[in-house]
């Protein structure tokens, strides 16, 4: 088998679950994986038979492909922010609306320029992608990262390593975490799809990735934004700035119960899909009797 024939057979086998474009991109994925090939050098080697060794994998990998497993989860890898990251099934696989909300923080030339020694904290960090790349690109930022889940925590700790940045890393639930740290700026991308918007998701997702990270109540859609925002309150310093990802359905609510928390300057924003997806409001300068 040549790897122009390979490439066939991922844009048909797997034709009931996903499109030719997003077979195409697997497989172009999954060759770079094995060879280290771009698209450009794979297309050079179209009509070149593959090794036993090789075609072995690519077919297996094209069986679990077939399961409707996650092309990440099957390499174990992925791709943010120009950087390389672990994911396992304990953790989310990273996602381009999640490199936008980075890019967004990172475009605030106060963390650039103005603080010697930001302090921030990622809220449900997963991999860590979030934290990792902020710390990459403003290494003199001090970067702390939580989550409630032991393994994530653990893949984490090793993207840390990987891309070679100094990440602390706390085990706790936000829901009652509380410490005496301040912070400049606090992120997170907490879990806020509804259960009644399952059915609306891909059925890789609803059976691969961890639904404590996706999932909340219908009756409390606002659960961890609420549970953030409260301890943003009182760990950020004056003027200091929270970033939230959000339910592209939910920015009304979500603006309301943080100006009800009496966050200012708030400023909604859309992705690249024109899906209001992002975030960022700030602490009121002088707060009576609650930061001096």
């Amino acid at each position: 088998m040549n790897f122009k024939d390979l490439r066939q057979r991922y844009i048909t086998e797997i034709a009931s679950l996903y499109t030719t474009e997003e077979a195409l991109a697997m497989y172009y994925i999954t060759v770079k994986h094995l060879y280290g090939w771009n698209k450009s050098q794979v297309i050079l080697h179209l009509n070149d038979e593959l090794e036993d060794s090789k075609e072995i994998q690519l077919k297996h990998i094209l069986t679990d492909l077939n399961t409707g497993k996650p092309l990440q989860y099957i390499l174990g890898e992925t791709q943010f922010y120009g950087l390389p990251f672990k994911v396992t099934e304990a953790t989310l696989i990273p996602r381009p609306e999640t490199e936008e909300l980075v890019h967004w923080i990172l475009s605030d030339q106060e963390l650039k320029t103005a603080l010697p020694q930001p302090n921030i904290l990622d809220i449900g960090t997963g991999t860590g992608c979030i934290a990792i790349s902020i710390k990459k690109n403003l290494p003199h930022a001090i970067v702390k990262a939580l989550d409630i889940s032991k393994e994530a925590i653990t893949v984490a700790k090793d993207n840390s390593h990987l891309n070679e940045v100094e990440v602390s890393f706390i085990h706790a639930d936000i829901l009652s975490y509380s410490e005496q740290s301040k912070y400049h700026l606090i992120v997170s991308n907490p879990p806020y799809i509804k259960n009644d918007e399952k059915a609306d998701m891909h059925p890789n997702v609803l059976k691969y990735e961890p639904h404590g990270a996706l999932f909340v109540e219908n009756d409390h859609p606002l659960l961890f934004y609420k549970a953030i925002a409260d301890f943003a309150r009182k760990n950020l310093f004056p003027a200091g700035l929270l970033y939230f990802e959000i339910n592209e359905y939910l920015g009304k609510e979500t603006i309301e119960m943080l100006k009800d928390k009496g966050f200012t300057t708030i400023e909604l924003r859309k992705d690249m899909q024109g899906k209001e997806r992002m975030i960022c409001c700030s602490i009121p300068v002088k707060t009576e009797g609650e930061i001096e």
